[in-house]
């Protein structure tokens, strides 16, 4: 499904976006995690979102892909200034409100989103996230996945080769035990992400970014219908991270992925994609 990336400018940012599908069909928002580009939304993923009558926008996260960067160290923004940025693409597409569809950090963002700016979001969907805005006894990342963490502050980001091996490292810390990993594919991606973004030194700025002051304890009150899709096997934010959004958050759907890691496997696409399908109805 052919698509074309624009640039969008809002304020003092400039963010690269591409849409799938019929602009007539239900507008779904995908809002990716920390360091990663909108290309961490397959492909194949949005297109068979939208071929299933979804009007699918992915966009680079400051910092990622085309998108402004700034120099590595000290963000000069915030989450809050990222959901923002979440509505104006919104704008930049017409697009009054749409169903959020969000992922790790992206998910933080879009819960900032949806409790700042209800009248955006028609139903949000969390990928692998945790709660924002609530004093909870959640587990941490696993010791083995904070081990490996660990090793990135000895990367240097500048260094094509060792960025590009550091998150293939990560990348099969994250998988699950559910499905293989595909080890060289995604290097491959990785490589040809990093190239696409012309680094990754800016991106790390995303594990320094505050925010979520504005909706401290207004979790429980989201309006917005939330359908949260958490692996069983997540080495970031273990499932107890997706049930307590559930619990906080009444009338919310619970889909366990059993095995799944922090990660969107193609394995899990027609599942969730038959959710969010459903749950944008």
């Amino acid at each position: 499904m052919a698509t074309t990336t624009r640039m969008i400018e809002a304020k003092d940012v400039k963010i690269a976006a591409e849409a799938f599908g019929d602009p007539a069909d239900p507008p779904i928002l995908l809002i990716m995690g920390a360091m990663a580009s909108m290309l961490w939304w397959p492909d194949g993923f949005c297109s068979r979102l939208a071929a299933q009558g979804r009007y699918v926008i992915r966009y680079d996260n400051r910092d990622t892909g085309l998108s402004t960067k700034y120099a590595p160290g000290k963000p000069p923004y915030t989450m809050d200034d990222m959901a923002k940025d979440a509505a104006a693409v919104l704008d930049a597409y017409g697009v009054a409100s749409a169903h959020i569809v969000a992922m790790s950090l992206g998910g933080m963002i879009g819960q900032i989103l949806a409790l700042t700016r209800p009248g955006r979001v028609r139903s949000l969907t969390l990928l692998s996230s945790t709660p924002i805005g609530l004093d909870l006894d959640l587990p941490p990342p696993t010791p083995s996945y904070m081990e490996h963490a660990a090793t990135g502050e000895k990367v240097n980001w500048s260094d094509r080769d060792q960025a590009i091996d550091f998150v293939a490292s990560d990348a099969r810390m994250i998988a699950g035990s559910a499905h293989p990993h595909d080890a060289a594919r995604a290097r491959a991606f990785i490589a040809r992400d990093y190239d696409r973004s012309q680094g990754y030194l800016s991106a790390t700025n995303h594990f320094m970014l505050r925010g979520g002051d504005a909706v401290k304890g207004k979790l429980p009150a989201l309006e917005a219908p939330l359908l949260v899709i958490h692996g069983t096997a997540d080495p970031i934010f273990p499932i107890a991270h997706g049930r307590a959004l559930a619990k906080v958050v009444p009338g919310s759907t619970l889909i366990e992925l059993d095995g799944g890691g922090h990660e969107l496997h193609e394995a899990d696409w027609n599942r969730m994609i038959t959710a969010i399908v459903d749950h944008t109805t």
